[in-house]
């Protein structure tokens, strides 16, 4: 029976596999004064100015770690593993800043790629895969899914193990757990985490990985990694942070897992003719390929796959490049659920292939809406009937796209949904 698969940087932990800290050196404290959390429960009497909250906080996340311990105990982890992981448990102020923070502007999709699929990364990649082939070809021979696109994900999750997190996974969680903004999601991964120590995996010394608690060269979550990981060297442990033989082959089967389909291509990049309806890129959105062909969508360059169910995205709008993706552009958003992450892995992976990348042009001269221009957006198409979907949140989605589509109609515009400055700028002064 296939396990239930969800995404690996689900929500809260999402920013964990991509950007993340490479240090923990500012916050490695329980903290400001470096007093292990079991320690701060003593408390001092000579706290200095400015340092009360902070041996407040040490306090309420001493007696908060004693708690969780007994509810760690009841679950089955024994007194050995609780001491490893907690007698000198540090809270990470610095993960709580990392927690709490939303860029206001956020990055166009031609961006994210330019830094993900950059000459260099692609060169590391083909370098890479060279070096490591025998694991890699064992993971795909036993599961399926191509050796590029392994290689492809481990370079975009952590530039091919260079930097994939110093922050301890226990402190981060146990962090997270005490003070973030999913307490009972960071609380189950920090419960998984602790299985991992109790099953001699890892120790915790080199249990390490995002501040966000996503672990190695793959950034798996602690329940993942407990579902999914795979001991392909044969050593007895399942170290996603020392054997590419385990990395290659645990990535592997989390993907076939979720869906992956042997031999069939991610999608292909495709034109759309003139009077193609932009209200149907959504992935919600699917038809066969031979019913997107019937519309006039062709395939840019090489052949036309074949899907049952594939939908059409244009990630820039009618601007920029268009795709129709398959299951298997489906089964990567399941490793991160962004279309800009699985466009990524999915080119990464043919530019190591040695085909060529992206053909269409980007519209590089647009500028992005910050966080607090999409609100303002979203509170003008509202007001003036075309609905967003709810209360303005900043975040472009689907119903967003809806509520923009139509204002564009109204408009006599071409309403493929994409925000711009000039939208904005029009929406003002309607």
């Amino acid at each position: 029976m296939q396990r239930p698969i969800c995404s690996l940087a689900l929500g809260l932990f999402l920013a964990g596999c991509q950007g993340m800290a490479t240090s923990d050196t500012a916050v490695s404290s329980a903290q400001v004064d470096s007093t292990p959390a079991k320690a701060s429960n003593t408390g001092t009497s000579d706290t200095k100015d400015g340092d009360t909250t902070d041996k407040e906080v040490r306090q309420d996340f001493a007696a908060w770690v004693e708690d969780y311990r007994e509810h760690a105990a009841a679950e089955g982890i024994d007194a050995v593993t609780l001491a490893a992981a907690f007698d000198d448990v540090r809270f990470q102020p610095r993960i709580v800043e990392l927690d709490r923070s939303q860029p206001e502007f956020s990055r166009q999709v031609w961006a994210y790629l330019d830094t993900a699929v950059s000459d260099q990364r692609i060169r590391q990649g083909r370098a890479k895969l060279a070096a490591h082939r025998a694991a890699a070809m064992r993971a795909e021979n036993r599961y399926a899914v191509p050796a590029e696109i392994l290689t492809a994900i481990w370079g975009v999750e952590s530039n091919y193990g260079s930097h994939f997190g110093s922050f301890s996974t226990i402190d981060a969680l146990a962090t997270l757990g005490f003070e973030g903004r999913r307490q009972d999601f960071a609380r189950r991964e920090l419960l998984a985490a602790l299985k991992i120590l109790q099953s001699g995996d890892i120790d915790r010394e080199h249990m390490r990985g995002s501040w966000a608690g996503a672990m190695g060269h793959t950034q798996f979550l602690p329940s993942s990694f407990l579902a999914y990981a795979v001991d392909a060297d044969g050593d007895g442990r399942r170290d996603i942070w020392g054997s590419v033989d385990d990395v290659m082959a645990s990535t592997a089967y989390y993907l076939e897992e979720a869906g992956w389909q042997a031999g069939q291509p991610w999608g292909v990049e495709v034109t759309l003719p003139d009077d193609f309806d932009y209200a149907q890129t959504e992935l919600s959105v699917r038809h066969s390929s031979d019913e997107w062909r019937a519309q006039g969508v062709t395939a840019r360059e090489g052949a036309w796959p074949s899907f049952d169910e594939a939908s059409v995205i244009a990630p820039a709008g009618a601007r920029g490049p268009a795709f129709m993706v398959g299951p298997n552009f489906r089964v990567i958003m399941r490793y991160n659920a962004s279309t800009s992450y699985a466009l990524a892995v999915a080119t990464l992976a043919e530019r190591i292939a040695g085909k060529e990348g992206i053909q269409g042009e980007w519209p590089r001269g647009l500028e992005p809406l910050s966080r607090s221009q999409v609100k303002e957006m979203q509170r003008r198409l509202n007001a003036l009937g075309f609905s967003t979907g709810g209360s303005p949140d900043g975040i472009v989605g689907p119903n967003t796209r809806k509520g923009l589509r139509a204002y564009q109609r109204s408009q006599g515009t071409t309403p493929d949904g994409f925000p711009t400055p000039a939208l904005l700028e029009a929406l003002r002064d309607a």
